[in-house]
């Protein structure tokens, strides 16, 4: 544990925990902690399920286009403990923007090495998409079948729990597309764009963390992403479903 907050490392986990439980007692004293505690316990299985689908996914699919490399390091399963890496996982809880262990790829493995880079990048925010879907369905079936269920103390939490894996899936989608290392959209773009070996690929490699945690004090990913999540997830629950009134399982 002393290993891990070291550095830089320690300098974003106050910045994360200054964003979330100290922002909520600023913000309403104890009581209000209280709440981001219920809060955030309610949000882990979300958090668990997206992240381990979603690097369950990237190692399947480079597996799929011949690269062992994965299998070998026993990441192609959905066990959370093969995917969860503590800082993203932090990351989420606290500011609800995170990431999970990078699966380690050797693309001279696979049979076509760029379109099979572009779809193992792809693959962990498509999983993280059809999970939300998913999700959304059992919501709709659950309203369908048991009107009142939603209603009642036990099926309140429920309803909680499975509309956070709806939402915190779309959020890990989203925040994966920001052209930030090691976030997905960067490789994907790199891949896209032969941008490997480039200066200015070396350039933002490098300064990831500097960029990342800019970003974070910025507020830059709730500011550009909040839309779209609003937008995504009402596409899936009213669009889809037909679901009207789903931020009210938030309450």
């Amino acid at each position: 544990m002393q290993r891990f907050f070291k550095g830089p490392v320690l300098i974003l986990f106050i910045l994360l925990f200054v964003m979330g439980p100290l922002q909520a007692f600023i913000g309403g004293g104890t009581r209000q902690v209280s709440q981001w505690i219920l809060d955030t316990l309610l949000l882990l299985p979300a958090v668990v399920i997206a992240l381990s689908f979603h690097e369950f996914a990237h190692a399947k699919v480079a597996q799929l286009a011949g690269d062992p490399t994965p299998g070998n390091m026993g990441r192609v399963t959905i066990d959370p403990r093969a995917h969860i890496d503590p800082m993203g996982m932090i990351a989420l809880i606290l500011v609800r923007f995170g990431w999970g262990k990078p699966v380690q790829v050797n693309p001279a493995n696979f049979g076509n090495r760029r379109r099979d880079s572009i779809l193992v990048g792809l693959s962990g925010v498509t999983a993280n998409l059809l999970l939300a879907v998913l999700f959304g369905g059992i919501i709709f079936l659950s309203v369908q079948f048991v009107p009142d269920f939603f209603q009642s103390g036990f099926g309140g939490l429920v309803g909680v729990i499975l509309i956070q894996v709806v939402i915190i899936n779309i959020t890990l989608m989203l925040f994966n597309l920001l052209p930030i290392p090691p976030l997905d959209g960067f490789g994907v773009l790199s891949d896209i764009f032969n941008l490997h070996g480039t200066p200015f690929y070396a350039f933002v490699y490098q300064n990831s963390f500097l960029i990342l945690m800019v970003a974070i004090i910025l507020g830059l990913p709730g500011k550009l992403l909040s839309g779209p999540l609003l937008y995504i997830v009402d596409w899936i629950m009213g669009g889809i479903y037909g679901v009207s009134g789903w931020w009210l399982l938030l309450s």
